[in-house]
């Protein structure tokens, strides 16, 4: 085995972490949901559900995989032999999201490609929301098969950017996120100087900031602020496993989950002040919505055609726009092929580089599926069951795993090992991993459940029954029974000679 790499320093680990959790629902899910659910109100309970959930998950995942050196699958090995098929449908559902994630990174690189086009369609709204399906040919529809040749070259560029990224493990990754992180920093603080300048703006941060405490009353607001949280932070997904197990004996992990968790906030906030100054500037307050596809390729393309009244100008923020969506994009999907990777490396004994290839080649054949004219709607399945199923059911069955077979004292410590000033209180961790987030998580999918079978008889977004059992139910079982078919072919391994890791807690 070669010798496991480490990040060349707390600063380099620390943004890698904040470039994995801040990513596209930063920038266009937020705000819609902040939007959805009166303002301040919802920034309220978002950071309420950062503190008693969100924080502790995220210093259980790095403080485990710190302690085994390993990843996601040989990490839960480790806590438990019988919890190693949570590890692999945590890197099996990262594996599937990734799939399209890589084509919804591919669209950005084509709409910044393309955004010279916004010059000519200064004032005309209808123009500019129809520029993404004239590009991508989509029917919105399970209909068509057709793939645009300007799709799959910029498919092609976002894998072999992905895969650029992280062909060295943490030693790539490292040299990357210096600039992919405050790279959209700087271009939000741009869009948010321009939007914050435009008569109007102050009334869209007014509804940003200023609290709707009636909405307190409704149980949405408090399902989406739990959820934002949880998929944000890019926790149950094999990520943190992988970049914990890249740090040092000395690394500092109760200060720097905070940092990683509050920049994470940070940065969702400032989106929230570009969206809302820029749709009050635009006069489209009434057109912010909390899907990530519609605002990024109808709903803003809108208002980009109607900052100024030049051209060229408009064409500018437009390509500043999807540039910072790149640089968004790009830390979150290399690093979840880097958590599938770790993962899979570390259980085989394989060579990371040679597991990453694969990964980035066998993905993105699958990919291909999600560029064609029905890519869309594939891709809205498989993203619904993912997330809104098989990830909430994965961080219920880890927490249960870790709060209820394991000693939280053992990994409290981890956690507190080279802290002096701030330690984190065992009431505090233990509360949130052994009671409150797994029952906050069950409560998100039987909302969920309820949404889906009470409200719209078992059928998601209108699509044929038999696309969302194939694309959605079926890939969700591959998930769940993924960690069944790897000890198959593990033990026939081990008939030849394989002898796994041993991966033990050892005080």
């Amino acid at each position: 085995m070669e010798k496991r790499s480490q990040w060349g320093s707390r600063f380099t680990f620390i943004l890698a972490a904040i470039g994995s959790a801040v990513g596209l629902g930063n920038a266009w899910r937020f705000p819609g949901l902040a939007a959805k659910h009166g303002g301040g109100t919802f920034l309220l309970v978002y950071l309420v559900a950062m503190l008693i959930m969100g924080i502790p998950l995220l210093m259980m995942e790095i403080s485990i995989s710190r302690k085994f050196r390993k990843g996601a699958i040989e990490s839960m090995r480790g806590i438990h032999k019988k919890a190693e098929f949570i590890g692999w449908a945590a890197t099996s559902n990262a594996f599937v999201i990734v799939c399209y994630y890589a084509v919804v990174f591919a669209w950005v690189i084509l709409m910044f490609v393309n955004s010279w086009q916004f010059a000519g369609m200064t004032g005309n709204s209808e123009k500019a929301s129809a520029l993404f399906f004239e590009l991508t040919k989509t029917t919105g529809a399970i209909e068509g098969a057709d793939i645009p040749g300007e799709v799959l070259l910029c498919l092609l560029a976002a894998w072999g950017l992905i895969f650029y990224c992280i062909r060295n493990g943490a030693s790539s990754v490292g040299k990357v996120v210096k600039f992919t992180v405050f790279a959209p920093v700087v271009l939000l603080m741009i869009m948010a100087v321009k939007g914050c300048t435009m008569p109007g703006a102050g009334d869209g941060l007014a509804i940003f900031f200023i609290p709707d405490f009636s909405a307190l009353s409704d149980p949405s607001l408090w399902v989406d602020a739990i959820g934002q949280v949880f998929y944000s932070l890019s926790i149950m997904m094999a990520i943190m496993f992988a970049y914990g197990s890249y740090l040092g004996d000395d690394a500092n992990i109760a200060v720097d989950t905070m940092i990683i968790a509050f920049s994470d906030m940070a940065i969702s906030v400032l989106s929230g002040i570009v969206m809302f100054s820029t749709m009050g500037g635009t006069g489209m307050l009434d057109k912010i919505t909390d899907s990530g596809v519609s605002t990024a390729f109808i709903v803003y393309p809108q208002a980009i055609v109607h900052l100024t009244d030049i051209g060229w100008l408009n064409a500018v923020f437009g390509a500043i726009f999807y540039l910072m969506l790149i640089t968004l994009a790009i830390d979150s999907a290399f690093s979840i092929v880097e958590g599938v990777s770790a993962a899979v490396s570390d259980k085989f004994q394989l060579k990371p580089k040679t597991v990453t290839i694969a990964i980035c080649s066998i993905c993105g054949i699958i990919s291909i599926i999600f560029t064609t004219q029905a890519g869309l709607a594939w891709l809205d399945i498989v993203d619904n069951w993912t997330n809104q199923i098989n990830l909430i059911v994965i961080g219920i069955m880890e927490c249960i795993a870790i709060g209820w077979t394991f000693s939280l004292r053992k990994v409290l410590n981890e956690v507190n090992r080279n802290t002096k000033k701030f330690k984190v209180p065992y009431w505090w961790f233990a509360a949130s991993v052994k009671f409150v987030s797994p029952i906050l998580l069950a409560g998100l999918f039987v909302w969920n459940m309820i949404v889906l079978f009470g409200q719209n008889g078992g059928s998601y977004g209108g699509y044929p029954i038999w696309a969302q059992v194939t694309a959605g139910w079926i890939v969700s079982g591959l998930v769940f029974v993924s960690g069944f078919i790897a000890k198959l072919v593990i033990n026939q391994k081990k008939k030849a000679g394989f002898v796994e890791d041993e991966v033990v807690w050892k005080d």
